[in-house]
């Protein structure tokens, strides 16, 4: 006898040997024993799922002796003829092959005979999807009133294609992709009954690669006993299929979630280099990535697929990666997968997609935020700041000084104080403590360029009680060059006289400014207290102007510039803010109509300006109105008579 495949030696013969479909051997041998038969059936699924394998066994249960039953002896003649396809009351047909009306119509013309030895007549169709809109439409009446002795039976793998006249007259069953480790015992089994001895990682390699697809595990079962002989390893399987193993698949997963793209980028070339496939590659990380995140949210999960010597790398990575982060790695990948489907090039695309998911671990997104906010520890801070490109990350730490104030080049005091002695000799100098110093410094600080730091805008007029609002740098400190001055601290008086020359400056922003409270002095840094409600106060001393003035005005004072700290404090006054009655608008005459008929330049000058009668006055009741007030109130306005 020539040689047999596996695929064909070990083909399942009855309901029991049927592997990883145990709802639909269910289902059936309930039919057969409960007389519950249908006249028509609709096998789908996947390649190798066994679906011609099911309608074979299920018309030997149908025409065994003594049948149907499902305890039938698959080595009866009439189960063996139909098992290698001469039964006479079993017809098998290819639909790509049979694919045409005519074929149908012969069809339809013989399911009238009878029987000649078992009890139906069993019509089986594979690939059913193949036939002609016209072939569907001829079998019609025919599948929806056959004779009771003809059952029909379909099998396809893309039953959308499918008309739905014909999936309604169908009991249909879905046979699923069978399980890896299904597929892994089974194989050892037949290496066993073959002398071959397999190890559980080549065969769960193998049904890994098969894809829930018994006869292709079965062929490369097969292709491997050729190539190697009696002793099949993993290695061997990856050599012949180009297939990546778990240990490679975990290590790249590690690179990735410790941010190591270097030694990614270099085992992916190792493995193109080596012929493995991208496409598995990519998608075995995919599948470690779901176990990840998976046992992530449920730790009592169990990843199978990962090597025990990767778990516990794997398990440290995974306490320092968010979940968030591992489903944006996820869509990544996803991504990737979807460009190297349609492109010759799948290399290229999986190291692009490598690259960004690696970037996009490192990136700091709103879910971080919220976390550093909350006061929680970053643990991707470290990484992410090494990520870095170097010249940034030299920049950050040596940053000290203040790049825009220092190298302002109108900044330099004028030489004659500094470089002169005074042409008449004094006795003793006097001490300057609130003196008046020379202009020079003062135009030279005056000059220089605003602060572009805007001032806080509130949706309301009570902030937050613990807001602090203050100054991010001081404003002329490192840039004016010290004089021969006593610096002297700020205090309440002195503040008082700061906001005198203030208001003197600018009476109409500084005039806005209500009852303040000095607090303290910390080396230039002023601490002003206001009431919470005083909005108006604190937006006119954090206004661009006012604080460049107070620098100048404090440089005076106290011989150096300040900044402005500004706190709430419930207990001084709060403002208050006067309604404002305006003046009554100006009455105008309503216009005069022109009439239709024509008058000269001279007349029409003379009915132009009578003197216009008094009218009633405006109703000025819409100045109480609440929307008016509250308006003048929010925005510290007045209506004037213009």
């Amino acid at each position: 006898m020539s040689y047999q495949v596996f695929a064909r030696k070990y083909r399942p013969r009855s309901f029991k040997d049927v592997l990883g479909q145990d709802h639909v051997v269910q289902t059936l041998c309930n039919a057969i024993e409960q007389k519950r038969l249908a006249h028509a059936y609709l096998f789908v699924g996947p390649r190798g799922t066994g679906k011609t394998s099911t309608a074979r066994i299920f018309a030997k249960a149908l025409n065994c002796s003594h049948g149907p039953r499902v305890d039938f002896d698959p080595d009866e003649d009439i189960c063996e003829e139909i098992a290698e396809g001469r039964s006479l009351d079993v017809l098998e047909i290819d639909g790509a092959s049979n694919r045409g009306i005519d074929n149908i119509r012969d069809l339809r013309d013989n399911v009238h005979f009878a029987p000649a030895r078992g009890q139906f007549r069993i019509i089986y169709i594979d690939e059913v999807h193949m036939l002609t809109k016209e072939s569907f439409n001829a079998l019609l009446k025919t599948l929806e009133e056959p004779p009771e002795h003809v059952k029909f039976i379909f099998a396809t793998t893309e039953p959308h294609k499918i008309l739905p006249t014909i999936l309604s007259r169908c009991q249909r069953f879905d046979l699923r992709p069978i399980p890896a480790d299904v597929i892994a015992k089974h194989l050892i089994t037949i290496a066993s009954n073959e002398s071959v001895r397999l190890s559980e990682t080549a065969a769960m390699s193998i049904a890994r690669v098969a894809d829930g697809g018994m006869r292709d595990a079965q062929s490369m079962l097969d292709q491997l006993v050729s190539f190697c002989g009696h002793e099949i390893e993993e290695q061997h399987v990856n050599e012949i299929f180009g297939v990546t193993s778990r240990d490679t698949v975990a290590q790249a997963l590690c690179y990735i979630l410790d941010r190591q793209l270097p030694s990614l980028l270099q085992l992916t070339h190792d493995l193109a280099e080596a012929g493995r496939d991208m496409g598995q590659l990519l998608g075995d990380l995919m599948d470690a990535v779901r176990e990840l995140l998976v046992q992530k949210v449920s730790p009592e999960y169990g990843r199978a697929n990962i090597p025990d010597q990767w778990r516990e790398p794997l398990s440290q990575l995974l306490s320092r990666t968010p979940s968030d982060k591992l489903i944006r790695l996820m869509e990544m990948l996803a991504s990737s997968e979807e460009r190297m489907r349609w492109s010759s090039n799948k290399r290229l695309h999986l190291e692009m997609g490598l690259i960004q998911a690696v970037h996009a671990l490192s990136e700091a997104n709103i879910s971080d935020i919220v976390r550093a906010l909350n006061g929680a520890t970053l643990p991707d801070a470290s990484i992410a700041a090494a990520a870095l490109p170097p010249v940034a990350a030299v920049a950050i730490p040596t940053a000290t000084p203040q790049p825009v104030l220092a190298a302002a080049p109108i900044v330099k005091p004028a030489p004659e104080p500094f470089t002169k002695p005074a042409p008449e000799p004094v006795a003793a100098p006097a001490p300057t403590p609130i003196a008046e110093p020379a202009p020079s410094p003062i135009k030279e600080a005056s000059s220089l360029p605003p602060i572009d730091d805007p001032a806080p805008s509130f949706g309301s007029d009570e902030p937050p009680a613990d807001l602090v609002y203050a100054d991010e740098e001081p404003l002329f400190e490192g840039n004016i060059i010290p004089l021969a001055r006593t610096i002297i601290p700020m205090s309440t008086e002195l503040w008082a006289r700061c906001l005198e020359q203030l208001r003197e400056r600018h009476p109409i922003q500084a005039g806005a400014i209500g009852e303040t409270l000095f607090i303290s002095d910390n080396k230039g840094e002023l601490a002003i207290a206001l009431h919470p409600t005083d909005t108006y106060s604190r937006d006119a001393l954090l206004s661009k102007k006012i604080r460049n003035s107070i620098a100048e005005i404090s440089l005076d004072i106290c011989g150096r510039a300040c900044s402005l700290r500004i706190t709430n404090d419930a207990s001084i006054p709060a403002p208050i803010i006067e309604n404002y009655v305006p003046a009554p608008l100006p009455e105008i005459a309503p216009p005069v109509a022109k009439k239709a008929t024509k008058k000269s330049t001279a007349t029409a000058t003379t009915a132009a300006t009578p003197e216009r009668k008094p009218e009633k006055p405006l109703d000025e009741s819409f100045y109480n109105d609440p929307l008016i007030e509250l308006a003048l109130k929010e925005f510290h306005a007045r209506i004037i008579n213009t």
